[in-house]
């Protein structure tokens, strides 16, 4: 008898991986199916089409981001530290949402992000109103610098990048360091 659950995690893990380097268009289902030890039928069967298979890997692995990396109002230099983290250590989740904004720039939004961003802005809005945190930026200018710095390293060019003689710890020493100066009141 199969295990339809052990079959999906099985499929929605070499989703992951063709997705995270080949993109929605490169990726072949036929590559995800051997991969996964099933053949296409079982994928279609559990997503329908590759676009659904998409959406459900970029889906959970957004949940996931937001669950194991929440913001942290009160220390945005150490979310900013564990968002580098989480880029160094899970490289695919920042592949994916390029992936994701490259090749659906006006298409679906994934529900998870708007949550997530809701959740994130609305804490950053409350830790100003109370005076926690400066309000020289506004939480939505806030959350992009915050995102954007911390990943700055793994979306540098690597023409760049192979010139680098930091270690992993002094990058992340750097973003920290940045977020902090970023929200220090003037």
């Amino acid at each position: 008898m199969r295990d339809a659950a052990e079959t999906k995690r099985r499929l929605l893990a070499a989703a992951t991986e063709e997705f995270a380097e080949r993109g929605i268009a490169g990726a072949r289902v036929d590559r995800i199916a051997d991969a996964a030890g099933c053949n296409k039928a079982m994928l279609y069967k559990y997503f329908t089409n590759k676009d659904s298979l998409f959406d459900t890997v970029f889906g959970e692995s957004v949940g996931k981001f937001v669950l194991e990396v929440p913001v942290d109002a009160d220390d945005l230099p150490g979310y900013a530290g564990k968002l580098f983290d989480r880029y160094e250590e899970q490289p695919e989740t920042l592949r994916l949402a390029v992936w994701h904004r490259l090749e659906r720039p006006d298409g679906k939004w994934v529900t998870e992000i708007v949550l997530a961003n809701e959740v994130r802005l609305h804490d950053l809005q409350r830790a100003q109103n109370e005076g926690r945190l400066s309000k020289h930026y506004t939480p939505m200018e806030l959350l992009v610098l915050i995102q954007s710095i911390s990943t700055a390293w793994a979306t540098t060019n690597s023409e760049l990048g192979v010139r680098t003689t930091l270690s992993r710890e002094q990058r992340r020493g750097l973003v920290v360091d940045a977020v902090r100066r970023l929200i220090a009141d003037d």
